[in-house]
């Protein structure tokens, strides 16, 4: 995966955290590495342990009233320590003055220093948050991506198969569209899968023997979503005689993207076959599994009862007076 250099990152959090590049240059370090950023308070008093050089670092007002309180000898030694050419950039929070000291060492090592005014814990945050949806793992992948009841569908087949029709019709139904033809995936700090379209793709649908069509201008902005975490993949594929498909729904299989498992359904197609409404039951289906509502099992555990007490079926059956 592409990393983003300091330059391109910071440039994006300029308007966000209101920085300024304080030192000589043009402001590109080391590429970012890793997420989330250091406060180097234990470096600066020359404990090296546990130094990390290849995160963005956080300097406040209490580590610039340690290095004013320093001899100019110890505080030339502190910024050498902290400035070395690994470490992507340095940012002094709190709207502190960036000492002499450190914008020459810096200057020598190729580190460029930010200024900003906001607190340093909210700066770390708001690097740390942007970083983690920058640096996610990504994988594209040919389908198509709808939120139905509010659960992610991810609609996978062979090119041609109908999975843009069966996406516009669900659209058509009420639901929402996220992306077409490419989904962008990325795995969140958290273990989700979050999916969304193509810049240039985004909003608009190919079908065959249509051509591209605009979804938000036809439906609406609420036929629409930027985005959205993906929980099922329905695998769409064409009929067999000799498949095994799963008809009871004990076993539920599963896929993995970017290391993260969800179920998956495996749908296979026939003439006629309504698959708008029964994508809409795999997402309620969903919906009722989450919430610990398994109906296969519960089905399952009435058969187990209906043996093991050697009572006929009627035993089992509802009355019209119940």
């Amino acid at each position: 995966m592409e990393r983003p250099s300091t330059a391109e990152l910071m440039e994006k959090l300029r308007r966000t955290v209101g920085l300024s590049l304080v030192s000589e240059g043009d402001g590109w370090g080391a590429d970012v590495t890793e997420t989330g950023t250091s406060r180097p308070g234990l470096l600066l008093a020359g404990f090296e342990l546990g130094f990390d050089p290849g995160r963005i670092q956080v300097l406040g007002a209490q580590e610039m009233f340690f290095l004013d309180s320093l001899d100019a000898p110890a505080r030339r030694a502190a910024v050498a320590r902290l400035c070395v050419p690994t470490v992507p950039c340095i940012v002094v929070a709190d709207g502190a003055t960036a000492p002499a000291d450190l914008l020459a060492a810096a200057t020598e090592s190729g580190v460029p220093v930010y200024a900003s005014a906001m607190d340093p814990s909210r700066l770390a945050l708001a690097v740390s948050s942007y970083l983690d949806e920058l640096l996610a793992p990504t994988v594209a992948m040919h389908g198509t991506l709808v939120d139905v009841y509010g659960v992610g569908l991810l609609f996978t087949g062979k090119s041609g198969i109908g999975k843009s029709e069966c996406a516009l019709d669900l659209v058509a139904s009420g639901h929402r569209l996220v992306a077409d033809d490419v989904v962008r995936i990325k795995r969140t700090p958290q273990g989700y899968l979050v999916g969304c379209g193509t810049e240039l793709g985004m909003h608009h649908m190919e079908i065959r023997g249509v051509g591209i069509i605009d979804v938000r201008s036809m439906f609406g902005i609420r036929a629409i979503r930027q985005r959205k975490r993906i929980e099922v993949e329905v695998k769409l594929t064409r009929w067999s005689d000799v498949a095994d498909y799963e008809r009871l729904g004990f076993d539920q299989e599963t896929t993995d993207v970017l290391g993260v498992k969800i179920p998956v359904v495996i749908l296979p197609l026939v003439p006629g076959k309504n698959i708008t409404v029964v994508s809409e039951i795999i997402a309620l289906n969903h919906l009722l599994r989450v919430g610990g509502v398994n109906t296969a099992r519960e089905f399952g555990a009435r058969l187990r009862r209906l043996a093991d007490a050697d009572l006929p079926t009627e035993a089992f059956e509802r009355s019209d007076d119940e």
